[in-house]
């Protein structure tokens, strides 16, 4: 899941970055609305995460903005102002959820999971193909009822693919999906961990078809 921060303090975008990047999303970090409508103009994010208090901005207006140019991505709003007031205006202009500085990092992935589910992203906490389980919340990935220990990349992959069940997934989303626009990728990247998920599930479990992706199957 890849995620766009707007967060204009140093030493707090850089700890939310990292933990998010740890918890396996791909987070891209821009510190003012003029570099956040620069990005989001061409990157499609599944979650965005952002203050109030920006320094070419009010974060409430660049919220209306993006409401009003028809972007419904959804919006988790970072901010000190816990007033009820401040969180009724955020929600009217278009905010999907609050969390209030300081906050825990897990209270912010908990957020996060719960936004995906009330916005449809997934119909389940944990997701099943054929016999395997993944649970984003926990990482636990369970083959046949047998724990599968998977490295960041390799759990991202697969649980892109059961997000999408039964349609192809291109390449070029797989990289779209895992990584932040400031991590190197390979030209082979994608096959070297495609590869390392056959070994573990099975070679058949995954088909690729040249020039338009990889998709789970079930020959079961």
């Amino acid at each position: 899941m890849r995620l766009l921060l707007i967060e204009d303090d140093n030493l707090l975008g850089e700890s939310v970055m990292k933990g998010l990047r740890q918890e396996g999303y791909a987070v891209d970090w821009v510190k003012s609305a003029k570099e956040a409508r620069a990005t989001l103009f061409v990157t499609e994010y599944k979650a965005i995460l952002l203050d109030l208090v920006l320094p070419d901005a009010f974060g409430l207006d660049l919220l209306e903005e993006l409401r009003g140019t028809g972007n419904k991505t959804p919006i988790l709003v970072v901010t000190a102002r816990d007033a009820i007031s401040d969180r009724v205006k955020g929600l009217d202009r278009g905010a999907d959820d609050y969390i209030i500085k300081p906050f825990d990092i897990e209270e912010l992935f908990a957020r996060l999971r719960s936004l995906e589910r009330r916005l449809g992203d997934r119909a389940a906490s944990v997701l099943t193909f054929a016999d395997i389980s993944l649970d984003p919340a926990s990482h636990q990935v369970m083959k046949d009822g047998v724990s599968i220990e998977l490295p960041q990349k390799e759990f991202m992959i697969l649980q892109l693919l059961m997000e999408n069940s039964g349609r192809f997934v291109s390449k070029t989303k797989i990289v779209e999906s895992i990584y932040s626009w400031d991590e190197e990728v390979g030209s082979n990247t994608v096959e070297v961990y495609i590869s390392a998920l056959r070994k573990k599930f099975g070679k058949d479990k995954i088909k690729m078809l040249r020039n338009i992706g990889y998709r789970l199957e079930n020959r079961s």
